[in-house]
């Protein structure tokens, strides 16, 4: 098949790799423009750049959607098909009506559950015990194209935001593959997505660092889990000094003191009571300005009373 591809971050990459590891032609990528990166604001190229340079494939990085520049590059290119995965821009009615076999994304989530941007983090920060991958026909309205195929996953009780976006990215890339397949031959369904279930996961900001001790323990750890390494949940852990939290466990018990507290600080972590009684243990840290660093380091230099 013919594809053209729209993606910009690590995410979308194993869909690219996928689609050309499969045989199909991708004769173009549209990606992002580089961008600044870093304190010394180095321009970088988006991954899907990169990626698609190593194959030789032409890569586009159209600065608007809707002024008929990035529509024409299309026309010229006369694909089958336009996949989409994690690309960041709306695709007007234009383009989705263009290619004959149509326009799919490819979205992390199983929607109609968490819409929108970044539904990774939301569904973990929910505390679902599963997410999943959607392959879906793309329509004007975000993220609300009829379903062609889904598979789930589960979301481990102390797994990284990072380990559950390597995982779907993958799954991603498979899902696809197959469902060009289905789409070539004639059998690839349209299952309408049931709006009323749906739920929007918008990008993540700085608004959802602070933490709130007063929460579940549960609720807490997977605020830390879901934002790291950026936003990062934050808090005054020590004379008022913003502190970013990396990495943290949930642990069995309860303790009578009040959210917020220290209830024991060791070379294994900090314990820090939460609304119901529960514990979360701090491993990684970073104060403002400072490296990251585990509890234990941190620890050497801070003396932290309990309570």
């Amino acid at each position: 098949m013919r594809c053209f591809f729209m993606g910009t971050p690590d995410f979308a990459v194993a869909s690219l790799e996928a689609l050309l590891a499969a045989g199909h032609t991708v004769c173009g990528v549209f990606t992002q423009p580089d961008k600044p990166v870093g304190r010394r604001r180095v321009l970088t190229a988006p991954p899907v750049k990169v990626c698609a340079q190593k194959h030789g494939v032409p890569v586009y990085q159209p600065e608007k959607m809707r002024d008929g520049s990035a529509l024409a590059i299309l026309r010229e290119h006369q694909p089958d098909l336009i996949a989409v995965a994690a690309y960041g821009r709306i695709l007007p009615r234009e383009m989705l009506e263009l290619p004959p076999l149509g326009c799919v994304n490819v979205h992390s989530s199983l929607l109609p559950r968490w819409r929108g941007a970044a539904p990774i983090h939301w569904a973990m920060m929910a505390g679902d015990a599963e997410t999943g991958v959607t392959i879906m026909h793309m329509a004007e309205e975000l993220d609300a194209g009829d379903i062609i195929l889904q598979r789930s996953t589960p979301i481990g009780p102390e797994e990284s935001v990072e380990s559950l976006h390597d995982r779907l990215a993958e799954m991603g890339g498979e899902l696809l593959v197959e469902a060009l397949a289905r789409l070539e031959d004639g059998t690839a369904p349209r299952i309408p997505q049931d709006a009323g279930r749906s739920c929007y996961a918008p990008m993540l900001s700085k608004a959802l660092s602070p933490v709130d001790w007063t929460r579940p323990a549960r609720a807490v750890h997977d605020q830390i889990r879901a934002l790291s390494p950026w936003p990062c949940a934050e808090t005054d852990l020590f004379r008022g000094v913003p502190t970013k939290l990396h990495r943290a466990l949930l642990l069995p018990g309860r303790a009578e003191k009040a959210p917020g507290s220290v209830a024991g600080a060791s070379k294994e972590g900090i314990d820090v009571v939460c609304g119901d009684g529960g514990l979360v243990r701090i491993l990684e840290l970073q104060e403002s300005g400072k490296r990251r660093m585990t509890a234990e380091a941190w620890l050497a230099g801070h003396a932290l009373p309990r309570g």
